[in-house]
């Protein structure tokens, strides 16, 4: 009886996903987790990941780590979550200090994913949503401080990106562990005059 259930609902999940299009998955859902699994009566979950259950199109439940059971047709793994450490490159983008200089600045973001649920269905695209907020946070900062302040403050303008991220994380269930500049780069004629002044 359990094995002709497998094999039917095997076989109807496998037509549909010839005939349906996985639109639920974005670019940036493969990369922040693994493909989806085919949905079967037994689903072994591996260590580290957080499979988000669906059931006729409602949140069921979330499935840990290890052997866990599905009703095929009625139960779909929608979304599947990394628990890992996930790095971000934030791209490079200009900045106005508050002395009206221009900089050129990028980074790098590493986060973690806290709360599966909220990840799935707080935010649809949570790698552009935190990049876009690190960006703006930066600038934000930066115009607050003037260029000599900028090299000499890097660590607390990498903790007022993490906090302000963690503040909007927390609906995302995502939380920042650290952010970190990985280049400044200045203007070639303000380089210049730095040079001068560290001559003098």
């Amino acid at each position: 009886m359990l094995r002709t259930l497998c094999r039917a609902g095997g076989a109807l999940l496998k037509n549909s996903q010839r005939t349906a299009p996985r639109l639920w998955v974005t670019p940036a859902q493969q990369r922040w987790a693994s493909s989806l699994p085919i949905n079967t009566v037994v689903m072994f979950v591996p260590q580290q990941e957080a499979w988000v259950v669906e059931r006729m199109g409602r949140f069921h439940r979330i499935l840990e780590p290890g052997l866990n059971f599905l009703i095929p047709v009625l139960d779909r793994v929608r979304y599947v979550q990394s628990l890992k450490e996930i790095v971000i490159d934030v791209p490079e983008q200009s900045a106005v200090t508050l002395d009206n200089v221009t900089l050129q600045i990028d980074g790098v973001l590493y986060l973690r994913i806290m709360d599966p649920y909220k990840a799935s269905y707080g935010v649809e695209d949570p790698e552009y949503a935190v990049t876009q907020l690190a960006q703006t946070t930066m600038r934000s900062e930066l115009g607050k401080l003037t260029l000599d302040k900028v090299f000499r403050e890097r660590e607390s303008l990498n903790s007022n990106i993490v906090h302000s991220i963690n503040q909007a994380g927390d609906d995302w269930g995502i939380r920042c562990l650290r952010y970190e500049i990985k280049d400044i780069q200045v203007p070639p004629r303000v380089k210049e005059s730095m040079q001068m002044q560290g001559c003098n």
